[in-house]
């Protein structure tokens, strides 16, 4: 008998969530891709980043995208993760947290301070500095991080809500680099929340990370960058889906040899009719 899915909740800052996919919302062809690509997802969470809008000169900006973004995330019901992008101190970020409170009323703030030009690598000791900042002004705060056991355990022990360790740079499509750190990421920490962001370039990159255990993805140049946004958001979303059904049922130990998956040693048997 076909067994059905069972609801498979999980939370961020006590907030009950379905899906298990964030949505990024920069670089789509248009804002109506980016608006269907939002509903193909079936996102809940859907990042935008402040300081892009504002260099654009409004906090709409980027010709209408991020309008669209919050029009589309509002009518499905998903919630606006804004994000620091582009701040390279921890009281820079700090600043562009306090303005998208304001902004976007939402305590929500995923974290980013950029620590490498070329890697886009975070930025360990300012990244540490801010979010216990911004918890102390209330925050929930999602830090942008790398696979770091210790700087991850420091930033839960300052209160994050939520660790989002990269699969692998920024935009580099590369997937689970270092699936041995994610791996004991997840075992050493098995009360955290755990988002994978950055890096995954296919839906199996997503897929992989769910079967880990981890308890969700944050992705944005996989779709938008893809020949078919819309495909390819709604290719994630099964993806993830699929992951996690895989991680709940258990996966088999993987083997350095080969295991017969029909035994037959033992058991007496026939290779043709008796002369």
């Amino acid at each position: 008998m076909l067994q059905e899915a069972k609801p498979d909740p999980w939370k961020i800052d006590d907030v009950s969530l379905t899906s298990r996919l964030l949505l990024g919302s920069a670089g789509y062809p248009n804002p109506q891709t980016l608006s269907e690509a939002i509903r193909a997802s079936q996102t809940e969470v859907l990042t935008v980043g402040l300081k892009r809008s504002l260099l654009s000169g409004s906090q709409t900006g980027d010709n209408g995208f991020v309008a669209m973004a919050m029009r589309t995330a509002k009518a499905q019901g998903a919630r606006l993760l804004p994000n620091t992008a582009g701040c390279r101190t921890a009281r820079e970020a700090v600043q562009l947290a306090c303005m998208a409170r304001e902004l976007y009323d939402t305590t929500w703030i995923k974290l980013e301070v950029i620590g490498d030009e070329h890697t886009l690598q975070p930025d360990p000791f300012e990244l540490l500095a801010g979010a216990a900042e911004l918890v102390k002004k209330g925050f929930a705060v999602l830090p942008y991080c790398t696979d770091d056991l210790v700087l991850c355990r420091r930033l839960l022990d300052a209160g994050c809500a939520v660790l989002m360790p990269w699969g692998a740079p920024i935009g580099s499509g590369q997937g689970l680099l270092n699936p041995f750190a994610l791996r004991s990421l997840r075992e050493r920490l098995p009360d955290a929340t755990l988002i994978i962001d950055a890096g995954l370039g296919a839906p199996s990159h997503a897929a992989r990370a769910l079967e880990l255990g981890f308890d969700a993805v944050l992705l944005n140049s996989a779709v938008a960058q893809a020949r078919e946004p819309v495909l390819m958001a709604a290719a994630f979303r099964d993806a993830v889906r699929a992951g996690r059904q895989g991680y709940q049922a258990g996966l088999m130990s993987s083997q350095d040899f080969a295991v017969p998956s029909t035994p037959v040693s033992g058991h007496a048997f026939l290779l043709g009719d008796p002369p």
